[in-house]
């Protein structure tokens, strides 16, 4: 089982290799983060032959609550977990661009925190993500460093596939910038930083 976002060359390449061998291989990229791997209730993007998730059922059972069968061809789970990640990483960025906006023109943070979450423009991300940004905590759960990683593989499998990324290549820059000024081992939620130090902002929440 490959678990790891890796692109869906990576996994196709990785998947031919170990059949020479004569192991069969299961693209298993996952979802859900530490907490929910610690309850096996990860979300699975598995692809491969059916032989391969019959092998793997007992394991997918513990750690998963969702496995999605995205096909016999390794490539197709990794293609998926890229397209959850292009969506994660744009949405962490729109969350601290908003929130940092908001802050500069004068809103109290958490005030906007509360409306935005019972809003339209709400996203999962903005909800997870705003309070470690509120709460000035940047403990790594997914580190700025892995969104320049997975951000990266969206990046050039659209150079490889002639697939225009504007909004994928702004967050990529973001990131890159948060590595840049030394905040690569921290939550991706400190990409704020980048705002609060051009705008000369602080988004913490006083309340």
């Amino acid at each position: 089982m490959l678990c790891s976002t890796v692109s869906p060359a990576f996994a196709r390449e990785t998947a031919r290799r170990l059949e020479e061998l004569g192991i069969e291989m299961l693209d298993a990229p996952v979802s859900g983060g530490v907490a929910r791997a610690a309850e096996g209730r990860l979300s699975v993007m598995a692809s491969g032959k059916p032989s391969a998730f019959q092998k793997t059922e007992k394991v997918l059972d513990a750690v998963a609550e969702h496995v999605y069968h995205l096909g016999d061809a390794c490539g197709q789970g990794s293609t998926v977990k890229m397209i959850n990640q292009l969506l994660a990483g744009v949405h962490i960025a729109a969350a601290a661009e908003a929130l940092a906006f908001g802050v500069q023109a004068g809103v109290d943070p958490q005030t906007l925190y509360e409306v935005i979450c019972n809003s339209a423009g709400s996203s999962w991300m903005f909800q997870n993500r705003v309070p470690h940004m509120l709460a000035g905590d940047y403990t790594p759960r997914s580190a700025v460093e892995i969104f320049v990683k997975d951000l990266g593989i969206v990046l050039e499998t659209g150079k490889a596939r002639h697939f225009p990324l504007p909004l994928s290549a702004t967050a990529h820059q973001l990131f890159l910038m948060a590595a840049a000024a030394g905040y690569g081992a921290e939550d991706d939620a400190a990409v704020v930083k980048v705002f609060e130090k051009l705008a000369g902002i602080d988004v913490r929440s006083k309340g």
